[in-house]
């Protein structure tokens, strides 16, 4: 007797496996319960069981899968970015998958664009004149590079006069870094600027506490790497590439 496929239903960690394989950008666990539902509600059966999973359990099967993917050593990794799971593939090999699809020029970013990236993560919403003070030179064409690649945005205008555009990071920045939140960057506690009460003060604020973690930055170009590298290290981690620059 042939067997059906509604005979061997599939572990929820293998139906986790396939959404995140399948999907084109991470998926939160919401999305994948709503998956599970629209399946258990559409074919109903068998089907049925798995729309009743919960977040718990759905949470607790992505643990299950990662472990699976861990021990296999199948060269693939599950990874918590902007608030959802994606499936990619181990940091080690990444040179070779770069190799693979001709990627090695997709998204490397120059010194000058990520020294200014690192202030913007660090600082924002943060000014343009408050980038370039800590910079020391004009970022005019890097922020408009930077917005292309849609790393950063306009998050809003100032209250200063001429209500200048603040600028922040975006949630493909998340993903592109693999950062979960923007506090997980190293050292974002130390190097955050804390908002002044009286926004008027912008535009001559010096940033004492960022000049100290940037080895006094301000007037020299080549020491704002500091701030750089910090955010360099996780590109080199966690962008499946180990060739970014900023060492």
């Amino acid at each position: 007797m042939n067997e059906s496929t509604v005979d061997v239903l599939p572990e929820l960690k293998q139906i986790i496996g396939a959404l995140l394989f399948a999907a084109k950008e991470p998926l939160t666990v919401k999305r994948i319960r709503k998956a599970m539902i629209e399946t258990g509600n559409g074919f109903s059966g068998p089907y049925e069981q798995y729309a009743k999973a919960t977040e718990q359990q759905i949470e607790g099967a992505i643990e299950q899968f990662q472990e699976d993917l861990e021990k296999a050593k199948v060269g693939l990794s599950v990874a918590l970015v902007a608030g959802a799971y994606r499936l990619q593939n181990d940091a080690l090999c990444g040179p070779f998958v770069r190799a693979l699809l001709e990627k090695n020029q997709v998204m490397r970013l120059s010194k000058p664009a990520l020294e200014t990236l690192a202030i913007v993560a660090y600082r924002q919403p943060c000014l343009r004149s408050e980038i370039e003070e800590v910079r020391g030179v004009s970022v005019d064409a890097v922020l408009r590079k930077l917005i292309d690649m849609q790393l950063v945005r306009v998050v809003r205008r100032s209250e200063l006069p001429g209500r200048p555009w603040l600028f922040g990071t975006t949630q493909k920045f998340l993903e592109h870094f693999g950062i979960n939140r923007i506090e997980d960057l190293p050292g974002s506690q130390e190097l955050k600027r804390s908002m002044p009460t009286d926004e008027k003060k912008k535009g001559t604020e010096t940033f004492p506490d960022m000049e100290k973690e940037l080895g006094k930055a301000k007037d020299s170009d080549a020491e704002a790497e500091a701030s750089a590298a910090a955010l360099d290290e996780e590109v080199r981690q966690a962008d499946e590439a180990a060739d970014c620059e900023g060492k």
